[in-house]
């Protein structure tokens, strides 16, 4: 038999503050028997006097702390029901009081006490049925079966505390865990936008600030070109805020299920709203601003993707390209985007130029961006320097017709 005994420390006054139940069955139980007891008293035995009524009380009224000190209240109960016996009394009444004070010692005590609780519980019935001159069989069975009953009945409850113990204990655990991966959630989505703003707003700031540069340092000595860095600089701006603009729209109408956005929020996003392949050519035109010139090439039969490959493709190369501008002084690059039958090949390099050597300096947020943006659609992606010069970006992003993101 397997028991588990647990010991909760507890203040004094709390060890000795019985349940409600408990005392409402205390209360049951003395009740019953005194009036029982008045009312019924046959020959031979003693007339229900007043010892017989404190006796009762005391036997009954034990059982408000058997949750408390189950074993104490079965010494007791049993010790008063003897006591009982022995003046004399019909020994019918508080009969099962000991037993239900047994079951409380079965579902919570160690082995050593059930034992013992077992044998006193077994001898206290053995001796009522003596007094109520039973046959020996019949005490002997009775002896038997009331303590297996109960012990029975204590067990159950052990097991049913200790499963309800067990489902608490699970129950904190995935609060807790739920909880981590709330904040996880929420963590991810952070880091998300944060790599959509740098993906988004690097470029453009990039050229605002290298126009906005330009302007300042040809203001008074060549105040035409001047005036096309400001008005380069102002297109980049606004160009910036459209982009941030599709942006929000991406992330609070549809990412987050905004009641205003479509029915079913896992439903891919609107090509509108999400750069794609087809904007790279755009691209290449807007860096022509910052000094840079891309040539584009498509090779392969051209057709639509999945959104977010189409995304995850542009802003690679939207974000190598920003390289180039900021870390190369690279005067060209190019862009090869290939179609194949199950994957989508993407190229950017540039041959290098004045500051090639520090093409690879910077915060580094960009290449773990692009890294992070190729893992979650299951591609790869290797950026390093080119042996005969520049810096190459090498982008592989598989093509299945149930394209899924992997979990970030």
């Amino acid at each position: 038999m397997r028991t588990v005994v647990y010991h909760v420390r507890m203040p004094a006054t709390e060890a000795f503050r019985p349940r409600p139940a408990n005392v409402a069955l205390a209360v049951g139980f003395a009740l019953a028997g005194c009036l029982a007891g008045a009312f019924y008293h046959p020959a031979p035995w003693r007339p229900f006097d007043l010892w017989a009524h404190l006796l009762t009380l005391l036997i009954a009224l034990a059982l408000a702390l058997r949750e408390n000190r189950p074993f104490g209240v079965l010494v007791v109960t049993a010790a008063g029901f003897a006591g009982y016996l022995l003046l004399g009394y019909q020994p019918s009444l508080n009969f099962w009081v000991p037993a239900v004070a047994f079951i409380s010692v079965a579902a919570r005590e160690g082995r050593a006490r059930i034992g013992g609780g077992t044998a006193l519980l077994a001898a206290v019935i053995a001796l009522s049925g003596v007094c109520g001159r039973l046959p020996w069989p019949v005490v002997a069975v009775q002896a038997l079966i009331v303590p297996a009953v109960a012990c029975t009945v204590g067990l159950t409850q052990r097991r049913l505390a200790e499963r309800n113990a067990e489902l608490r204990r699970l129950t904190a655990l995935l609060d807790q865990q739920q909880r981590r991966e709330a904040r996880r959630a929420v963590l991810d989505e952070r880091f998300r936008i944060a790599r959509e703003l740098h993906d988004t707003i690097s470029q453009q700031m990039t050229i605002v600030t290298l126009q906005a540069g330009l302007a300042e340092y040809v203001f008074l000595t060549d105040p035409p070109s001047a005036r096309k860095a400001l008005g380069t600089a102002a297109a980049a701006g606004r160009e910036s805020l459209e982009e941030l603009r599709r942006l929000l729209v991406v992330l609070r109408t549809y990412d987050l299920g905004d009641p205003s956005g479509p029915e079913n929020p896992a439903d891919p996003v609107p090509d509108d709203l999400l750069a794609g392949v087809d904007r790279i050519p755009e691209l290449a035109e807007r860096l022509e601003a910052a000094g840079l010139h891309v040539e584009v090439r498509f090779a392969g039969e051209r057709r639509p993707l999945h959104p977010g490959v189409e995304l995850c493709a542009y802003r690679v190369v939207q974000e190598a390209l920003t390289n180039v501008v900021k870390h190369s002084g690279s005067a060209t690059a190019e862009v090869t985007v290939r179609y194949l039958d199950d994957e989508l090949h993407v190229t950017v390099l540039d041959r290098g130029g004045p500051l090639s050597a520090t093409s690879t300096a910077g915060s580094g947020h960009g290449l773990i961006g692009m890294r992070e943006r190729a893992k979650i659609w299951h591609g790869s992606l290797t950026a390093g320097a080119r042996p005969e010069g520049g810096f190459q970006v090498r982008l592989g992003l598989p093509l299945g017709q149930t394209a899924t993101a992997a979990d970030p």
